[in-house]
């Protein structure tokens, strides 16, 4: 079944990616603030819609909060960015007793309703400025900055383009000050694309007194004049590709002790580091990610051939190496590949007995977007049965991040504008392997990949097949993929929840599908959970063709429990046209049930009762079992208390 892409997007540019500042909670208290917060977060990867629950609508929002003020400290000191489409005095109010400095409060904006003014309130040189400009031009408004030196000087110097490095921070504050009382810069340039610099408003002399260096050297600041240096400013630009190879399963110390002391020989920043590079070999090297991590910068990966074609550059070229890789040199020609025609080897190959490094010198920033490409991601996620509500944190997190959505087109409607801009794969609803198929071959290519399923993605999902691809297939470039299944709330978690607690005993799940279960496995599996008197929740209980493997259940079952036995019928759940049924299961028809249906048929033990207003299923777990005495026990009650840390397990034994 061939797949169907398009993208997918009410927007007229892509979303703005958010890194190195995101996870991002846009926070609305009034459905009028809803349409606004909506756009902001369409705007924005990786954001979250976090709304009031007595005021705005929890179908619309991803988080629902019923305590502002407490939401609103919990998500600050969760290190979110918090985006409030409210009144400033409320952020305020709220975050005033939870701040520590500049350096480490995450960044607050505050939007009116109307999206006309963006005010970053705090976090402004920690990413709030720039991102209140870029929401500002995308959305029409205009960005309230208050910073003296962004107001001032029309730049922020703390706050260096992405990528560059500010290597001297402590004499940012005043140098910043200096300037602002009239004193002029000397700008050193030796490395990087300094326009930004150069071209801005900064009063700038041959003799000035403020010396602001960009440079890939380390302690570039020690040769300034000694009566200036407490407001001499260096930084480093992204202009260091760092190559690397090394053993499978080499130990991160090995290969980062090699490179700093390499760096540190040659008197280079690491800093300076723009991405670290390697062969497509190594993309799921751990080595090889955990280094670019304690760097700060993105791992990328280049082919064989691409590499190879660098082997005239080469100064240690090596036929071992090309018989066991296809070319000469990993490290000295993945930093090459990465700096282009124009830029140079300036540290050959050093290695120990396991791993390899090279420096080359890029005579422009390097944008590492634009190199090689990444180690593929495909997260394998489930929405829950469709509500926003029941959508995990990270689900969202992950649906956000990707460039591409592949699932059943139904299923990335429920998503709405959290796909906007991004590049949708569709097919149709029995092309399940199509789908999978089509998502680790894109994931292959480098991409981020968000393959989706309702429900929980490894319960009768997408999840298994993936896995089942791997395995049997073993293809070295879907192997190097790295592999994230994120769990969602599944039918029937959810059909339980509506009832009250009908799996509160030993359960079990079968589905009735035969299309790829032998209905003899399937009655064989019926007859012994009857036999072994579990809850049973039946997924897939009937079908346009296939409308007698219900009854057959209900048959076998009512041999082994009593005709009254309650039946929960779940239909749509989570959506608007949800329903829930209870019925016995003498009176269990199949006309009762559609594909949309999860059906829970309880133990002997299950009961149903009705008290006031209200209908409930349950299956008593034996609490009563314990005596009196354990309903006597002493429950503590501690007032306002904030701790939210809990144990690791809270089951009832």
């Amino acid at each position: 079944m061939a797949m169907t892409a398009h993208n997918s997007s009410n927007t007229p540019t892509s979303a703005l990616p958010t890194d190195p500042i995101a996870p991002i909670a846009v926070v609305c208290l009034t459905q009028r603030a809803l349409p606004m917060a909506k756009r902001i977060a369409a705007s924005l990867q990786g954001a979250s819609v976090h709304g009031l629950r007595t005021r705005v609508s929890t179908n619309d929002v991803d988080v629902a909060f019923d305590d502002t003020i407490a939401h609103l400290q919990r998500t600050f000191s969760s290190d979110h960015v918090i985006i409030g489409v409210c009144a400033s005095g409320i952020l305020i109010r709220a975050l005033a007793p939870l701040l520590a400095n500049k350096w480490q409060d995450a960044a607050v904006i505050a939007v009116d309703e109307a999206g006309q003014t963006f005010i970053p309130l705090l976090g402004g040189h920690h990413g709030g400025n720039r991102l209140a400009r870029d929401l500002a031009e995308r959305l029409g408004g205009i960005a309230a900055i208050t910073t003296p030196g962004d107001a001032m000087l029309g730049l922020a110097l703390d706050e260096p383009p992405k990528g560059w490095k500010l290597g001297t921070p402590e004499t940012v504050k005043p140098a910043t000050a200096a300037l602002l009382a009239g004193a002029s810069a000397r700008l050193e340039v030796e490395a990087g694309s300094a326009a930004w610099l150069t071209n801005s408003a900064l009063a700038q002399s041959d003799d000035g007194t403020i010396l602001i260096t960009a440079t890939a050297r380390e302690g570039a600041s020690d040769d300034a004049i000694s009566d200036t240096a407490e407001t001499a400013i260096t930084y480093h630009p992204p202009v260091l590709a760092l190559g690397v190879g090394c053993e499978r399963g080499c130990p991160i110390d090995d290969v980062y002790e090699l490179v700093m002391e390499t760096l540190s020989g040659q008197c280079l920043s690491p800093k300076a580091i723009a991405c670290v590079v390697s062969i497509d070999l190594k993309a799921d090297e751990a080595a090889v990610h955990e280094l670019a991590s304690r760097l700060g910068v993105p791992a990328r990966f280049f082919d064989a051939q691409t590499l190879e074609a660098e082997a005239e550059r080469l100064v240690t070229p090596s036929d071992v190496v090309f018989a066991e890789t296809g070319c000469h040199g990993v490290a000295e020609g993945a930093a090459l590949a990465a700096v282009g025609a124009n830029g140079k080897l300036i540290i050959p190959k050093h290695k120990t007995k396991r791993s390899t490094c090279a420096v080359a010198l890029s005579q422009h920033d390097i944008i590492p977007e634009t190199v090689g490409k990444a180690q593929g991601k495909l997260s394998i996620v489930g929405i829950g049965p469709g509500q926003i509500g029941w959508r995990s944190p990270e689900a969202s997190e992950l649906i956000g991040r990707a460039s591409d959505i592949v699932g059943y087109q139904m299923y990335l409607d429920l998503l709405g504008p959290l796909i906007d801009g991004k590049d949708c794969h569709h097919s149709d609803l029995g092309a399940e392997e199509a789908r999978a198929r089509h998502a680790l071959e894109l994931a292959a290519t480098g991409k981020d990949v968000a393959l989706i399923g309702s429900g929980d993605a490894g319960i009768y999902a997408l999840a298994t097949l993936v896995f089942e691809l791997l395995d049997r297939e073993d293809r070295a470039d879907w192997n190097r993929v790295a592999v994230q299944v994120s769990p969602g709330i599944s039918a029937l978690q959810a059909a339980a929840s509506r009832i009250g607690a009908p799996l509160g005993h030993d359960f079990c799940a079968i589905s009735l599908s035969d299309l790829l279960t032998p209905r003899e496995d399937i009655l064989r599996r019926l007859q012994a959970a009857a036999e072994g008197d579990f809850v049973i929740a039946f997924y897939n209980p009937v079908s346009k063709r296939r409308r007698d493997l219900l009854a057959k259940a209900r048959d076998i079952l009512l041999a082994h429990r009593d005709e009254d036995t309650p039946v929960v019928l779940g239909r749509q759940l989570g959506r608007p046209d949800e329903e829930i049924t209870v019925v016995p299961l003498s009176k269990l028809e199949v006309d009762m049930v559609d594909m949309l249906t999860t059906v829970l048929v309880g133990s002997s033990n299950s009961r149903h009762i009705t008290r006031g207003e209200n209908e409930w299923v349950y299956t008593p777990r034996g609490y009563a079992k314990k005596g009196p005495d354990a309903a006597k026990a002493p429950v503590l009650s501690t007032p306002n208390h904030r701790n939210t840390d809990t144990p690791a397990n809270d089951k009832a034994e």
